[in-house]
């Protein structure tokens, strides 16, 4: 048995699972409430509780999973899966290397944990006009790509004020992103804006951080550096001068 229900009004479903779950669950109950679900919301952040009563899916079951999985790529932000059954955490953690989003697995006891996790922010991009043309990002935790939809806007609005532009990317206290989807929207933004850039300063820890800044020169044809993260200030006379 499969039963779906909407968290608030913020696109986070609540899918319980249990019993033995056929294909007729699927096609007949999550099926069509997702699909609903990515229409009124284009994402959504789900939480998969198996209960501890749920005994095991048919083979019509695991072929409408399959297809669900592939026709709803792009349409999950988030997955969050609970269940005590060790196969299940298994092929939940192997689910979570092909899909485009962060999926964590929880055990029963942590379900509440599972449910915050949905919820809360896990990194931040911050925005700051330095003047003169040169844009100060600050780039913190791993970053979702509801991040990059929130922070869109503003950048746009920059990029219209400034015909060209200088940047300053502060990732100190970044670590990576969650899910394919996330890169793929920091790659989208790249490809739309990199041949604006005339300067550009990376401020970072990682060696791929220093790798990312000689790409972005390459891209770009911009004048680039790398600087380590105690070198915060000097980075700013540098994107200045």
């Amino acid at each position: 048995m499969i039963s779906v229900q909407p968290i608030g009004d913020r696109g986070l479903y609540e899918v319980r699972v249990s019993g033995v779950v056929t294909d007729i669950d699927y096609e007949q109950m999550l099926m069509p409430a997702l699909d609903q679900a990515i229409e009124d919301h284009d994402r959504i952040r789900v939480l998969v509780i198996f209960d501890a009563d749920f005994e095991d899916f048919t083979l019509g079951a695991m072929l409408d999973d399959a297809r669900m999985g592939l026709r709803h790529w792009r349409g999950f932000d988030r997955l969050a899966i609970v269940s005590q059954r060790p196969w299940i955490r298994r092929a939940a953690s192997g689910l979570g290397v092909m899909l485009p989003c962060p999926v964590r697995v929880f055990p029963l006891e942590e379900t509440d944990d599972a449910r915050r996790w949905l919820t809360e922010s896990l990194g931040a991009i911050h925005q700051t006009d330095l003047g003169d043309g040169v844009l100060h990002l600050q780039l913190r935790g791993q970053l979702d790509s509801s991040i990059y939809a929130e922070e869109t806007e503003d950048l746009n609005a920059f990029i219209r004020a400034n015909d060209r532009f200088r940047l300053l990317i502060d990732a100190r206290d970044f670590d990576g992103w969650q899910g394919m989807a996330a890169l793929f929207e920091h790659l989208k933004v790249v490809r739309e804006h990199y041949r604006l850039i005339d300067r550009a300063a990376i401020v970072g820890n990682s060696g791929w951080q220093r790798l990312g800044e000689k790409v972005l020169g390459r891209l770009s044809g911009a004048k680039t550096r790398f600087f380590k993260a105690d070198a915060i200030e000097q980075a700013k006379d540098w994107i200045k001068s």
